[in-house]
């Protein structure tokens, strides 16, 4: 049996089974962190020594003593679930006896049309071309700076969103506002890609093992990011030079602002251009099914909770002094 002072090997077979099965780069990140985490609250006890009473207690603990919230306390429970069954490949019972963190039950926070549009006037260039796609299309951040050119589609007035939560693909809509301004901002990535790829670079980071399958696709436009980042960085994983899709804390600082310079005492952040859209969808009397669709749920009761938005501040019931 491991010792404790085998545990950097452990966390080397834990991030190579995370790769195996093309998990992103964050999550290796959070899941190494928290069983990094979990072997320290047990004094460095090997995991395979522990089981389903010293998870229950480590979880237990962040939820009464850390006051984590419940997403976080399921992403530890994830990560040590995965470290049991995937690599020590121990099956533990689940664990039904954890105190779990207390799911907040709030209401998303939304924008109104006016209250965007002040928002979107406040930014400029790239900034406020992925905020218009993030309120127009309905895409979340991540899935906004990960978008690839191939998946633009101006004929279909498209947008095919691969790989969002879930790992599922879906197909939402290319507002056709923003035709112009996402061709010639396109037009200008091409340039920049054609001037790397005529000093020999040019390569961006492919999925799974599209890399080994299409050796030549890495560097093909298609396959280029809609929105690269301002300098080149080295791959944490290959240690590859690469132009990588651009940093989505500098669109939220940007958006922060802009809701600041508007005046907006709503806490609102990208992800509340996303919820804006549903709920300005939902108004204009789509079906919740199709905005179900092109938000990507895997469950409509998820998409339900816009229609209790609607339904709360007198637009449902009104107000006996207005009677």
């Amino acid at each position: 049996m491991q010792t404790s002072q085998n545990s950097p090997k452990l966390l080397d077979q834990v991030r190579g089974k995370i790769r195996v099965k093309h998990y992103s780069i964050r999550t290796e990140r959070a899941y190494l962190d928290w069983i990094k985490r979990y072997i320290l609250f047990h004094h460095k006890t090997h995991p395979a020594r522990l089981g389903a009473r010293e998870i229950e207690a480590f979880l237990s603990h962040l939820a009464v003593v850390g006051n984590v919230a419940a997403s976080t306390q399921n992403q530890a429970k994830s990560a040590l679930l995965f470290l049991y069954r995937e690599v020590l490949e121990i099956d533990l019972p689940w664990l039904e006896k954890v105190t779990k963190a207390r799911t907040p039950q709030r209401l998303p926070v939304v924008l109104t049309i006016r209250e965007v549009k002040s928002v979107l006037d406040r930014l400029d260039g790239t900034p406020w071309l992925m905020a218009s796609l993030l309120y127009g299309s309905g895409l979340r951040l991540m899935e906004c700076v990960r978008l690839r050119v191939k998946d633009i589609d101006f004929e279909t007035r498209q947008i095919t969103v691969r790989d969002g939560k879930g790992f599922k693909d879906r197909v939402t809509m290319l507002p056709a506002t923003l035709h112009e301004t996402l061709r010639a901002h396109l037009a200008r990535v091409k340039r920049l890609h054609q001037q790397e790829l005529e000093v020999g670079s040019g390569s961006v980071y492919l999925p799974h093992a599209l890399a080994k399958k299409y050796p030549n696709a890495e560097r093909e436009w298609g396959w280029q990011y809609v929105f690269p980042s301002r300098g080149l960085s080295v791959d944490p994983r290959s240690g590859a030079k690469r132009r990588h899709h651009a940093d989505e804390k500098a669109v939220q600082r940007a958006i922060k602002r802009a809701v600041a310079a508007a005046a907006i005492a709503k806490p609102a952040t990208p992800h509340t251009l996303r919820h804006s859209f549903a709920t300005h969808l939902l108004q204009s009397g789509y079906d919740i099914r199709t905005i179900q669709e092109l938000l990507g749920h895997a469950d409509v009761s998820t998409t339900m909770i816009y229609t209790h938005v609607l339904n709360r501040g007198g637009r449902g019931v009104v107000s006996p002094l207005d009677i």
